[in-house]
């Protein structure tokens, strides 16, 4: 938050209520929070498929999508080519407010998924270990 304030990034309550209505912020926080987990999910997979990369034994593909995931957090760049490509003040403002919300979508999802990964490594690890205290 204190980097979008720093940046000089106004949201009003329009923007944010124009968001999922029109289509240029509806398309920003489609690309953030769907369109980099499954570039980066898909370009690990295939580069893991295709090459003689591997994926490290110590992790699993939930933990590939969930790190895919946390990449829609990344607002900068994204601010940067709203700004670029949505030049008009109504607009850039709905695309500012887009990218904010993606962030904020990209975290919560990217924090479930982590946390889901976690327990499942929590349980694995009590499996391997019954007799430790874990308190």
């Amino acid at each position: 938050m204190f980097a979008l304030f720093a940046a000089g990034v106004g949201i009003s309550g329009d923007a944010l209520s124009k968001v999922l209505t029109q289509p240029e912020p509806l398309g920003v926080v489609l690309v953030l929070v769907i369109g980099k987990t499954v570039g980066i999910f898909l370009g690990t997979y295939l580069t893991a498929r295709f090459t003689r990369a591997k994926l490290n034994p110590d992790l699993a593909w939930g933990d590939v999508l969930g790190l895919a995931t946390m990449a829609g957090i990344g607002f900068t760049v994204a601010l940067l080519i709203g700004e670029s490509a949505f030049p008009s003040a109504e607009t850039g403002g709905h695309v500012e407010a887009a990218v904010l919300i993606a962030s904020l979508t990209s975290a919560a999802l990217a924090a479930l998924l982590l946390r889901r990964r976690n327990a499942v490594y929590r349980r694995l690890y009590e499996q391997e270990n019954p007799h430790e205290d874990h308190g």
